[in-house]
Formats: structure tokens, C-alpha cells, sequence
């Protein structure tokens, strides 16, 4: 097939065009180089054109003769300090994201229109959830809202029952699960997919959006086990903010971009979202541990500190891109996370 790739020259974007063209596609690749996420005056690698998805007219043309685009492009925010539990959101305010994500889309959707490309796969995240999904022991399942400042400042950083004080066991999130993101990136994703949906239901074209959790490998320089290499590279001890108990599920570049190929060949029909996850869940504790002992770097600092924002579990239910996409992670966080510390540090050796 030939296949628009927005975003190419990016983190996932440029392993995902790599495996594209593996597979025998033929790949328009388009990035704008934007210098919260490529830095200061950077150039485009070879392949990949500068075009702004903003220009409907230069979108339109590459367009052409496209039988399915990919939607990389977006201004993540993924940057922070080292010692931060989660991803946290970087000085851009709100306005960037709109402009470059939900406008960036919504042009990117009118050009597929008028160019008569009918399929699009879409990049999102985990993030539209928000919070995850829970349970009582007797009740069935929960939705909390945000934390009580009173218990996070005693230590009491799990979701409990309202009434009982019950603690809340995290269950897998489906992809039926209502949007309630947090934070302006979040937002911003939330709405990438709404103009998506509403494509698909004026065109009567297919969307399939992958929602990927945190991805990891050679080349990332933003999120959790990043930050965490970054930290280990310099000698300093990982830092774990609350109990370092929070669940997340982490999700290898290599992984993260067969699933995207997948997608890319299965024409899946109507508005598709899947989860895109290893499916082996692991607390960040586990993440900081395994990634010291990796590099033989210093025991992880449990801080006890806490964001009142923040998601104490999120898991996702990766059963639906099994059966959609056949897509199964082939690597587990733990091998591949102490594979990433291990091979990050020995590259800064003399």
C-alpha cells in the first residue's frame, strides 16, 4: 500500500516508517520538526519531507493516490524533571496543543476528503481515560474522581470506597470506558479522536485509533523509563514519587510500532480504538528497580511526594487489538526496560 506517515521523523514515527517500507509499503513521510520535540533547529532525516499538516494545500497534494494515512504527528509535552513518578506536562500551554494536535487533525482530516483517502489510523494514548477502572470486593466496579489532599499528606495514596474506607483494586480498562483526560495533552488527544469520529461518521470512512500506553526503547528521550535512564546515566538514584506502588503498563518502540503496521493492513470498518499494551502490568517501583539493578546504579528513592493530578493505576485490557489487529506485545517491561538501562548507560562510558 502506499501509506501517509505523519510525524515520521519522530520517536515512534520514525521506527514505525522503518517498518513500513520492511513490509514492502511505500512511505510518504512528513514531519514539521517542531522544536519541542526535535529541539532547536533540526533537520529532517532523509525521506522525510518538512511539511507542517497545518498546510491543507501541501497535505492535500501529498494525499493523492494514498490508501491509508498514519497520524503520528502531535506536541506530546513528555518532558520533566528527573524526579517525577509520571509524565509530567512541559511549559507549552494550551493553545500549542490545539493548534498543533486538534487543528493539525482536523486539516489532516478535511485533506484526506478532498485527496479520497478513506482510512486513517490514528496515534492517541491512555491518557483520554484518565483515571483507571476499580473495584470493591462487594459492590462491583468504581470510577473515582481526584485524590483527597488530606489522605495523600498521611500517606494514603490508594482510591478507597466512599463509605466502607474499602481500599480499590485496579481492574483492566476497556476501550468502551468513558474520556475523562487530564492535562492539556490528554485533552488535546481526547479531541484528535472526537474530530476522527465525527470523519468517520460524515465520510462514512474508517478510523482505527490506537491508544498506546507508555512507549519505551533506542531512541526515546521522553517519559518515565527515560527519565529514569537519564537519571541511572548520571549516576544519580531514581526517584519514585508516593509509595512507588502505581501500576502502569509499558510498551517496547518495537512493539508499539508492529502493532501501528498492523493496524495499517487490517482495514478494520467504522471507528475502531484499541489498546495498545505488553499486557504484563508493573508498579514503578518494579520500573526504577529493575532498571538500577540493570546498570548496577543506585537503589530507587521511594519520596513519599505526591501531584494531586496524578493517576495512581491505570492498566488497559489489550484483549480487543488481539482479536482486531492480532497484535500481542512480544516483550515483557521487564527484560525490555532493563535491556533499555543496561544499553543507555554503556553508551556514555569512556
Amino acid at each position: 500500500m502506499k501509506v501517509l506517515v505523519t510525524g515520521a521523523a519522530g520517536f515512534l514515527g520514525s521506527h514505525v516508517r522503518r517498518a513500513l517500507a520492511a513490509a514492502d509499503h511505500e512511505v510518504v513521510a512528513i514531519d514539521v520538526m517542531h522544536p519541542a520535540v526535535h529541539g532547536k533547529d533540526a533537520t529532517p532525516p532523509d525521506a522525510v519531507s518538512r511539511v507542517d499538516i497545518r498546510d491543507a494545500a501541501a497535505v492535500e497534494t501529498l494525499a493523492r493516490g494514498v490508501d491509508v494515512v498514519c497520524h503520528l504527528a502531535a506536541v506530546t509535552g513528555m518532558t520533566g524533571p528527573l524526579e517525577t513518578s509520571g509524565l509530567v506536562e512541559s511549559g507549552l500551554n494550551p493553545a500549542e496543543f490545539a493548534a498543533h494536535n486538534d487543528l493539525g487533525t482536523a486539516v489532516l482530516l478535511a485533506a484526506m476528503s478532498r485527496a479520497g483517502v478513506k482510512r486513517l489510523v490514528l496515534a492517541s494514548s491512555v491518557d483520554v481515560y484518565g483515571e483507571g477502572r476499580y473495584r470493591m470486593v462487594h459492590g462491583g466496579s468504581f470510577s473515582p474522581g481526584v485524590r483527597l489532599r488530606a489522605d495523600l499528606d498521611r500517606g494514603m495514596f490508594d482510591h478507597r470506597a466512599p463509605r466502607t474506607g474499602e481500599v480499590l483494586t485496579w481492574d483492566p480498562v476497556g476501550e468502551d470506558a468513558p474520556s475523562r483526560p487530564r492535562g492539556f495533552c490528554a485533552a488535546s488527544k481526547a479531541a484528535q479522536e472526537n474530530y476522527a469520529l465525527s470523519w468517520g461518521f460524515a465520510t462514512g470512512n474508517a478510523v482505527t485509533v490506537l491508544r498506546y500506553h507508555q512507549i519505551y526503547g533506542p531512541g526515546a528521550h521522553f517519559g518515565i523509563p527515560a527519565l529514569f535512564r537519564d537519571a541511572l546515566a548520571a549516576g544519580i538514584a531514581t526517584r519514585v514519587f508516593e509509595d512507588g506502588g502505581q501500576v502502569r503498563d509499558f510498551l517496547h518502540v518495537d512493539d508499539a510500532a508492529a502493532a501501528t503496521v498492523a493496524a495499517v493492513e487490517r482495514a478494520l470498518p467504522g471507528f475502531v480504538p484499541l489498546n495498545i499494551a505488553s499486557g504484563h502490568p508493573v508498579t514503578l517501583y518494579q520500573v526504577a528497580s529493575t532498571m538500577s539493578r540493570a546498570c548496577g546504579g543506585q537503589a530507587p528513592v521511594v519520596t513519599g511526594q505526591y501531584r494531586l493530578a496524578d493517576i495512581r493505576h491505570f492498566v488497559g485490557d489489550p484483549e480487543r487489538a488481539k482479536r482486531a489487529i492480532d497484535f500481542t506485545a512480544t516483550i515483557a517491561p521487564v527484560p525490555g526496560l532493563a535491556e533499555f538501562a543496561a544499553s543507555a548507560v554503556k553508551s556514555v562510558e569512556p
